[in-house]
């Protein structure tokens, strides 16, 4: 068993793919001070100021690093839904993103709250949102993705709502602190080994 050296550029983390096979038991969905709001065709920036927000500490970058017309194509794609959690001033404050463009598939693309509403139990309304949703006609498996960079709780979060660890993998990618696409004091939890040129 060896260690792979990662360029001090970089930033490696082991994703976990997790799936549902079968619709869980229909169980109320909990109370909450949020509404679910389906963005029709959403802006860019108006979803990437969302995006940041909630995935910045986490790193989530991916939907940063694109252009708006390879954004567009994915978030105004007919078989992608995106939601945002909003408070009861109607401040967006969590996100989840739905995607069926595989047959027989629903998977959670993107899903989770501002930092400052993480780790409140908030999730398990969202989650019971989500799975309302992704479970349709023609769906025959639910899928998610977390990494090592994720809240600490989302593994055993997922698990506990019922999905099953089934796939490992190892991600490697240019920090987006260094390309500025993220403020350099985000994910503290993920030093920064290199400087921003």
């Amino acid at each position: 068993m060896g260690l792979i050296a990662v360029p001090d550029d970089q930033v490696a983390t082991i994703v976990t793919t997790l799936e549902m096979r079968r619709r869980p038991p229909l169980r109320p969905i909990p109370e909450t001070r949020f509404r679910l709001l389906r963005w029709e065709r959403p802006r860019a920036e108006t979803y990437r100021t969302l995006f940041r927000r909630i995935g910045g500490p986490w790193l989530w970058f991916s939907r940063l690093a694109i252009d708006d017309a390879a954004l567009h194509a994915i978030i105004n794609d007919p078989a992608v839904e995106v939601y945002a959690a909003v408070d009861r001033a109607g401040i967006e404050v969590g996100m989840l993103e739905l995607d069926f463009r595989r047959a027989g598939i629903g998977e959670l693309s993107y899903f989770g709250f501002v930092p400052e509403l993480a780790g409140h139990g908030h999730g398990r309304w969202l989650m019971a949102e989500a799975l309302a949703r992704a479970w349709r006609g023609g769906v025959s498996r639910v899928t998610v993705n977390t990494c090592t960079l994720d809240h600490p709780r989302a593994l055993g979060f997922y698990r506990a709502q019922g999905f099953v660890a089934v796939r490992r993998t190892v991600e490697t990618f240019a920090d987006p602190r260094l390309a500025g696409l993220l403020d350099e004091s985000l994910a503290p939890h993920v030093p920064m080994l290199a400087q921003r040129r």
